[in-house]
């Protein structure tokens, strides 16, 4: 006697997946994560010691971080012009995202002026070696970010961003974004231990 059976088509579950190169950032991002915890938490274990200068922070630094959160939103628009196909918007975008970002380096040199003039320098007491690490160290990274804004400008202006080719736009906003969120708990850290 044959038996009927019926197959019944059982929903097929996707992994998980990411393109490897966006792995790749996010891997990296966790590990600069990593790097600044272990320097605010050193910062904050060394501060108990006593011996920890007091100094107003540069004012430039207020400037600084008005200039990184403006360049967030403007590569923010970037990202939703190249999603929506309006090249001209997204090579604007791009390009004042990148000239904030360099004047946000401009600006932080100007904080290290600032320092200088008020007496604090990178040797003598550490309350001065952490504020150029935490600033030097963030601006390493943020010129890594101008140079990929600037592969992303000179690709939109070949036309190259759009909807239909976003890793690169996809990365560069993450990273970007990334380092601009950085840089505001480094500003409030500095705020509330200096």
């Amino acid at each position: 006697m044959a038996e009927n059976y019926k197959l019944v088509d059982a929903p097929v579950e996707q992994p998980l997946s990411m393109h490897p190169k966006k792995f790749a950032l996010w891997l990296f991002i966790v590990t600069v994560v990593m790097i600044f915890a272990a320097f605010t938490s050193a910062h904050i274990v060394r501060q108990a010691d006593g011996d920890w200068l007091i100094y107003d922070l540069p004012s430039m630094l207020w400037y600084t971080s008005g200039i990184i959160i403006l360049s967030s939103v403007f590569m923010q628009w970037a990202y939703i012009a190249a999603k929506k196909d309006k090249l001209e918007q997204v090579k604007l975008a791009l390009g004042i995202t990148t000239i904030l970002g360099i004047l946000f380096l401009f600006g932080q040199l100007k904080a290290w002026e600032q320092m200088v003039d008020a007496n604090v320098y990178f040797t003598g007491n550490p309350a001065g070696s952490f504020l150029y690490i935490f600033t030097g160290i963030h601006a390493l990274h943020l010129i890594s970010g101008v140079i990929y804004l600037i592969y992303m400008l000179i690709s939109s202006l070949r036309n190259k961003v759009h909807s239909e080719n976003m890793l690169n736009m996809e990365m560069s906003s993450t990273w970007w974004h990334f380092l601009g969120g950085l840089w505001i708990y480094l500003f409030i850290f500095l705020l509330l231990n200096h």
